[in-house]
């Protein structure tokens, strides 16, 4: 039958991401070696770590619930999801919950972090490391055993939970390596219709032994918003190298527009320039009696602007409705504006000359 993670972490099948967070916080804390001593407390401490791990990345949870637990292994037609062969893809769990809890909490001791540890040399921690998220929940039971004991050993002997405790708050805390930026471009029509990116990063990761590092590379999927403007930001929290007393930094892409051969980009709106050329005489006067243009669209189709009045250098005529989406309304798009040059001859012989002398007021 395979391990059922989603029981593991008390939660139903359709849990968010922030319960299956809030859940891994509780029982990790609850499960702690350091604080609980009862003989079961270590496997449960590593079934949690093993579940949240499977549970918190998105690939391993697609693939667990397709397939369970075999499917993560890479056998072939196992797991609840159906039959044929499994998914290719293996994964092993590495073995050293302690890891799995340094990495989501930044210490792989909270209980020395977060209060003064007496004759330990601890310093207190900030409240941060409990109060990650506002709707979180603590169970009374995480800290029962500690306080209802007067044993020596207890290291909450002397401490208290009063907010304005003077031991709170004092303790040197983990600093976040900067946020590290790539830029991502983006072509009009993958601005225009929207997209999946996928940008493989490579990184260091810490090993179990909680200490040494390795090297591994990740697949980070960005799915791009129809009118998405160059400058927009997506980031994807501590992505970045782990190493022992660090958090690892935010991976940032920056959306920028890859140059185009047609258009260029105003905002919303795009740019088109339509040559109009005088090379033979018989169309000497389209730039003056009008003209019949082929516009292009980021869709493909093509759009003929009729041209009834004179077409002055420079001139503009704007096509409602054939740019871009506007990001917060994507129902709506911007304007194709028509910028049209108008390219003169260098030279024109005396029969061509006389022709415009006698047709022009």
């Amino acid at each position: 039958m395979g391990k059922d993670y989603y029981k593991i972490l008390g939660l139903k099948r359709n849990a968010s991401d922030g319960e299956i967070k809030k859940a891994y916080r509780k029982l990790a804390l609850k499960f702690h070696p350091d604080k609980n001593k009862s003989p079961e407390a270590e496997e449960k401490f590593k079934e949690v770590a093993e579940a949240y791990e499977v549970l918190s990345d998105k690939k391993k949870k697609e693939i667990y619930d397709q397939y369970g637990e075999e499917g993560l292994k890479g056998s072939s037609g196992g797991g609840s999801g159906g039959g044929g062969s499994g998914p290719q893809y293996t994964y092993t769990f590495h073995g050293d919950p302690r890891a799995t809890f340094a990495q989501f909490f930044g210490t792989d001791n909270p209980f020395e972090n977060f209060f003064s540890m007496g004759g330990l040399g601890g310093h207190g921690g900030g409240p941060n490391l409990f109060f990650m998220d506002d709707d979180m929940d603590i169970e009374s039971d995480l800290f029962t055993s500690s306080f209802g004991s007067n044993s020596r050993n207890n290291p909450f002997r002397s401490q208290s939970f009063t907010a304005g405790s003077p031991n709170m708050g004092r303790s040197k805390s983990h600093k976040q390596d900067p946020p590290i930026e790539h830029d991502l471009y983006l072509s009009l029509e993958e601005a225009f219709k929207g997209c999946a990116k996928k940008m493989k990063i490579s990184r260091k990761v810490l090993n179990p032994d909680g200490r040494s590092t390795r090297r591994e590379e990740k697949v980070l999927t960005i799915n791009i918003k129809p009118g998405w403007k160059a400058g927009t930001k997506i980031t994807f929290q501590r992505e970045g190298d782990q190493g022992v007393g660090t958090i690892p930094a935010d991976i940032v892409f920056v959306v920028k527009d890859k140059p185009h051969s047609l258009f260029k980009r105003e905002g919303s709106d795009i740019k088109y320039v339509a040559k109009i050329t005088l090379k033979e005489c018989k169309f000497c006067l389209q730039a003056l009696c009008g003209t019949n243009v082929d516009i292009p669209t980021l869709t493909g189709e093509k759009l003929t602007l009729r041209i009834k009045d004179i077409i002055k250098p420079n001139v503009i005529r704007r096509i409602a409705g054939h740019g871009l989406p506007y990001p917060k309304e994507p129902n709506r798009r911007g304007d194709l504006n028509v910028v049209f040059d108008i390219k003169f001859p260098d030279t024109l012989n005396e029969s061509t000359k006389q022709i415009l002398w006698d047709c022009l007021p």
